[in-house]
């Protein structure tokens, strides 16, 4: 019987051991092909490199060939579909090492960005990321962190086997999954909070007295009952369907009216 192929992708870079560990968890069901950026790529959302050359290296991490690619998290994904020719079953993105959670954060993720660059193309994905306490641990080098991915495992093996066997589906175009640090509850379909951080920048000078600017934040605490953030803050696994489409189609109407007298 022929397993079904999965793209792996992530933000955090191909030595990443999230990446990794995504890998670990779905080898057993599915042929994974691993194509990925070459460096760390967090928070360039859906970003395209279209001024530049992209360069694909095959290589091998862990005794297992990948590809990096030398750009964005979108970049690696049009190039595994459309140069290397890979037609998935399942685009999966992630582990990231730190959550996306919000509005807010899913239209900056690099992670969340790969995954909807993949069904942009007709193929189904899924990005998981997995909450950090320490918010600093973000900005460590992914392929050295230190945070245990056991439970994060289970997760992405269950999920994935559960699209793979039942489908996709309909009327969504990626499933964002966040993982608690500790998983203390089950699954939660969540709907997007509007925020999770709390923005400010920082004013600080240079040497030469220049001034140069941190943009910063905390975590906000906790969001309404049902959304993505509330439900990784009481420790639940939170499972947001995402579309595409931007529309805002409860806002037609009184667009209609702003711009009636157009046709007079």
């Amino acid at each position: 019987m022929t397993r079904p192929m999965i793209l792996l992708t992530n933000d955090d870079g191909v030595n990443s051991v999230g990446l990794w560990a995504a890998y670990d968890a779905l080898s057993p069901i599915a042929d994974v092909r691993v194509v990925a950026p070459a460096s760390q790529q967090s928070a360039v959302g859906r970003s395209i490199s279209i001024f530049e050359p992209i360069r694909a290296t095959e290589i091998t991490v862990r005794g297992k060939q990948a590809f990096a690619v030398a750009g964005k998290p979108t970049d690696a994904v049009i190039i595994a579909l459309f140069a290397l020719k890979l037609a998935p079953a399942l685009v999966v993105s992630g582990i990231n090492i730190g959550e996306n959670l919000s509005f807010e954060s899913i239209m900056t993720s690099g992670t969340v960005g790969a995954a909807l660059e993949a069904s942009n193309h007709g193929y189904p994905g899924v990005a998981f990321s997995l909450q950090v306490e320490d918010q600093g641990d973000k900005f460590d080098d992914p392929q050295f962190s230190g945070h245990s991915f056991d439970e994060a495992k289970v997760v992405v093996r269950d999920i994935c086997e559960k699209l793979l066997s039942r489908g996709y589906p309909e009327n969504t175009d990626v499933i964002n999954v966040n993982i608690p640090s500790r998983v203390r509850g089950g699954y939660e379909v969540t709907r997007l909070a509007e925020k999770l951080f709390h923005t400010c920048v920082e004013k600080r000078f240079d040497p030469r007295g220049r001034p140069y600017y941190w943009i910063d934040g905390a975590l906000y605490e906790d969001a309404e009952e049902a959304t993505d953030v509330h439900a990784v803050r009481k420790g639940n696994v939170s499972v947001t369907p995402i579309t595409l489409d931007c529309t805002a189609y409860q806002a037609r109407d009184e667009i209609e009216l702003v711009f009636a007298d157009r046709d007079r």
